[in-house]
């Protein structure tokens, strides 16, 4: 195997990268500046080692606790429950969030022998009966793991005494009924609100 099919082989690895993608990559990272190259491996070799989980929420963080977490500014009321660390990112980035977050670590799956046990569930209830959350938010994907984890979360937080919402699901902003399947058409039917 050469060097280039080896490159290749190792980028079409990454989540969302295919056989064609990892060539143009890696056709692309032969004609560019080596110097690049050079700040793009050293990034890449390095950032296990600086980031890191945070101890209270379990989001991604360069320092522990994260800046959430550690922002006082943040409604410290509510708490918005997710399966990974990168949906941070994307909640916070709406502007619309402004609550702390308590991140799962994935979804319950048991075909994948995902259990309940493999899940910070343990640290958000204790989380919670320290704190002062008067509305928890499970923003779980809505697939079939995500909406078993939901429950699970439903059943385990109901006598908390917090209010608990889950995101809401259904036809995305500028789409069209034609082209979306029967779940989704499902869900924004159950989700509909008052208008």
């Amino acid at each position: 195997m050469t060097a280039l099919n080896e490159l290749i082989e190792s980028l079409s690895r990454l989540p969302g990268i295919g056989p064609k993608t990892a060539s143009r990559l890696a056709y692309h990272l032969i004609n560019t500046d080596p110097a690049y190259n050079n700040i793009l491996g050293e990034e890449i070799s390095t950032i296990q080692s600086k980031i890191k989980n945070c101890s209270i929420c379990g989001s991604f963080t360069e320092s522990d606790p994260c800046e959430i977490c550690t922002d006082n500014l943040r409604d410290r009321t509510k708490l918005c429950i997710i399966e990974q660390p990168q949906d941070v990112i994307t909640l916070t980035t709406s502007g619309v969030y402004d609550g702390l977050f308590h991140v799962l670590g994935g979804a319950i799956n048991p075909l994948e022998g995902v259990g309940p046990e493999k899940l910070s569930f343990t640290k958000l209830l204790k989380r919670i009966d320290e704190g002062d959350f008067k509305e928890v938010i499970i923003a779980t994907n809505p697939t079939e793991e995500g909406d078993t984890t939901a429950l699970y979360l439903k059943h385990i937080l109901k006598d908390k005494g917090v209010e608990i919402t889950r995101l809401a699901s259904g036809l995305p902003i500028g789409g069209d009924l034609e082209y979306a399947d029967k779940t989704t058409i499902a869900r924004s039917l159950r989700g509909r609100i008052k208008f």
